[in-house]
């Protein structure tokens, strides 16, 4: 393989979109880039009090291009004129409705200003009401369409927002015509599309998130959701039938596209997917390793080969899905709703005074920019008791196990001597403890997780936080190196799709970067952790059902 070919890999997050430019050869970095989100930043389109996150898509087109050229210039023209594929990722199910054309609603006269016509971030739990419809609504049919998402439709997820814009706006059931996600519509912009028909899936959102299966020929049949609602008559034969895993190519970059970016006209576009599909493969997953990306929430996945998985089905995760993670394996994908948000929360709670009487605002930050690590220091000097404040994480629902969107998170065991740190080590605990649940979900329904591959911010930035979930899993810790795995790994993809390697093991074991770290269970900690943890399920027990 020749040394002078690179590929680009964009993830899109919560807040900002980031461009890694890599060698193909051995995924050495050549040049990286970070677009903060504009109208995101300002909270347009936004109401967290109705739990409605919407994100224009001129803050992803915007992105997409400054990232690019970004890399690009600093790469310089030699690199330029040899990438050979772009791949994309991006947060999920965050879609979005279009017009004929594939346009987003939002770019069309008369719309850019309508939160409904924005995409709807993954977040957005403004579809609870929707996705309990749907999961009373699959009990009546002989087929079970929820098999393979775990047997719980979630408000997270495409067919619960569509449902629950189109019944809101009638301007949008004027104009939609398809809905598409994120990860998808990318790749069809870049490859110049502008018939929706036209408009390429990939498995890992078709399969997690819209309910696609080959076991079923591909979405459930339209007499499924018209008799749901007749506002989705019709909306399947406007949607899709085939699929596309992440190795595979979905068409070369168009000529207006290479030109603005200053690319060849010959870039391969691969398949789109989500984040944290991805980002395992960035973090070199391993078959029964969980692989954790860590961050405002997270995503665990786990592959597995098929002949080993056969008929198991696993209860109250994000699906498992041929393809949608390696080609030829079974990917599955459980989380969290909340984790590092939960952190974030607690820390702009106790940062009220500050931000209501420090007028400076590089004081203001200099002071809050501090108080995570703090609050971490801190509570690792508790000396642990059975007693201790206990919390749940659930302070944006339960993704799994088992998706509740409409729990809450708390905080128990508080008498005068609580202080931040007790609660913020609480806390932290008990998004260790939402994690372990994930692992024994798999454990209980015949997956094995053999250890954890953790990446992300939160992984390689707290040593604390870490620490207690090694203690809490009982179970070692890989950090992986990279600061930036979604995108390596959409820059695998992108070399495997362009053809550089045959398939996406060979490109992950050429381009990976390794492991930094591991954190070991602490021995003389397991048994309290243990303890506090069934405290926690039965706390939660309580909760759910009071």
């Amino acid at each position: 393989m020749a040394a002078d070919k690179y590929v680009i890999g964009v993830d899109y997050g919560t807040d900002s979109v980031r461009s890694v430019l890599l060698n193909a050869t051995d995924g050495k970095e050549m040049a990286s880039s970070v677009f903060y989100y504009p109208r995101w930043a300002a909270g347009k389109f936004c109401n967290a009090t109705k739990n409605q996150f919407r994100q224009h898509p001129l803050d992803y087109v915007e992105g997409l291009e400054a990232t690019i050229k970004d890399c690009l210039q600093k790469a310089g023209e030699d690199i330029a004129a040899n990438v050979k594929g772009i791949s994309v990722d991006t947060t999920g199910s965050t879609p979005i409705a279009v017009d004929a054309t594939g346009t987003p609603l939002a770019l069309v006269a008369g719309l850019e200003e309508n939160p409904n016509a924005m995409f709807v971030l993954w977040k957005d739990h403004t579809a609870t009401k929707e996705a309990e419809e749907i999961n009373n609504h699959a009990t009546k049919f002989p087929v079970n369409y929820l098999q393979f998402v775990g047997g719980i439709y979630s408000s997270e997820w495409f067919w619960a927002k569509l449902l629950h814009i189109l019944r809101e706006d009638e301007a949008i059931r004027k104009n939609i015509h398809s809905f598409a996600e994120h990860c998808d519509w990318i790749p069809f912009l870049l490859t110049g599309g502008n018939d929706a028909t036209k408009l390429k899936r990939g498995v890992c959102s078709a399969g997690h998130k819209a309910l696609w299966s080959a076991e079923f020929g591909g979405l459930p049949p339209n007499e499924f959701f018209k008799s749901l609602d007749p506002v989705l008559d019709g909306i399947t034969a406007k949607l899709f039938t085939d699929t596309y895993t992440s190795a595979q190519s979905v068409g070369t970059i168009s000529a207006a596209w290479a030109e603005k970016l200053g690319l060849p006209k010959d870039v391969v576009i691969g398949a789109g997917a989500f984040d944290c599909h991805m980002g395992a493969v960035g973090g070199q997953i391993e078959p029964y390793y969980l692989s954790k990306v860590m961050g405002t929430s997270t995503c665990d996945i786990l592959v597995a080969p098929i002949d080993e998985v056969k008929d198991t089905l696993v209860k109250g995760i994000c699906g498992q899905v041929n393809g949608s993670v390696i080609p030829n394996m079974i990917g599955m994908e459980a989380g969290q709703s909340a984790f590092g948000d939960a952190y974030a929360w607690f820390k702009n709670l106790i940062s009220w005074p500050v931000n209501q009487f420090v007028e400076d605002v590089k004081e203001r930050e200099k002071i809050t920019d501090k108080i995570i690590a703090a609050l971490a220091t801190e509570a690792a000097k508790i000396e642990l008791s059975e007693k201790d404040e206990l919390s749940l994480d659930w302070m944006n629902g339960r993704r799994t196990p088992d998706a509740n969107q409409l729990l809450k998170g708390a905080i128990t065991n508080i008498n005068l001597a609580t202080d931040a740190p007790r609660i913020f080590k609480s806390i932290v605990e008990a998004t260790c403890f939402g994690s372990k649940a994930i692992v024994e979900r798999f454990i209980s329904e015949g997956i094995p997780v053999k250890g954890i591959i953790a990446l992300g911010g939160v992984a390689k930035k707290s040593n604390y936080v870490m620490q207690v979930m090694a203690n809490v899993l009982n179970m070692p810790i890989r950090i992986h190196s990279s600061e930036q795995t979604c995108a390596n790994g959409a820059a695998m993809f992108a070399a495997t799709a362009a053809g550089i390697y045959s398939k996406v093991e060979d490109a992950m074991n050429a381009m990976g970067q390794g492991f930094e770290k591991t954190y070991e269970p602490q021995a003389d900690k397991v048994a309290y952790y243990a303890k506090r943890y069934k405290m926690y399920l039965e706390l939660g027990n309580k909760i759910e059902n009071k």
